[in-house]
């Protein structure tokens, strides 16, 4: 069984929250939940295409940001979003990349979620302390 992980990024290095999920589950349903917990003061959402559902682009209007999201290629009614806004996605990608350069994450030996996500934090400010030092 495999875990995913969510999160609402500021930046290629800052998240802002994080959920865990099923790693046979569906990313709209959690990603939702965060957007809603956090309510990011952005006014840009740069998202996955997992996440292009239109509850999510509507939880995100309602939060007050516009989801610049791609349709996904079998979507019978496209919509138009920001091409030189999405290409910032790559961000979020190297906030994965950062994580699972943490051998204990990339892994996952723990068995209990809370655990699990405990050190997922760990390595998020293990990321950031470094950053701070390396300035």
């Amino acid at each position: 069984m495999t875990t995913k992980i969510h999160a609402v990024s500021a930046n290629h290095r800052y998240v802002l929250c994080l959920g865990l999920s099923p790693g046979n589950s569906h990313d709209a349903p959690v990603g939702r939940e965060l957007l809603k917990k956090h309510r990011p003061e952005v006014v840009h959402l740069v998202m996955d295409k997992a996440y292009e559902d239109a509850n999510t682009r509507q939880v995100a209007a309602e939060c007050g940001c516009v989801a610049v999201v791609p349709p996904k290629s079998n979507r019978k009614a496209l919509w138009e979003y920001d091409k030189e806004i999405y290409r910032r996605r790559n961000e979020v990608e190297r906030v994965f990349g950062l994580i699972k350069e943490k051998r204990r994450v990339a892994t996952r030996y723990d068995k209990l979620d809370v655990t699990y996500l405990s050190f997922v934090y760990l390595a998020f400010i293990n990321i950031a302390l470094n950053d701070m030092f390396l300035m």
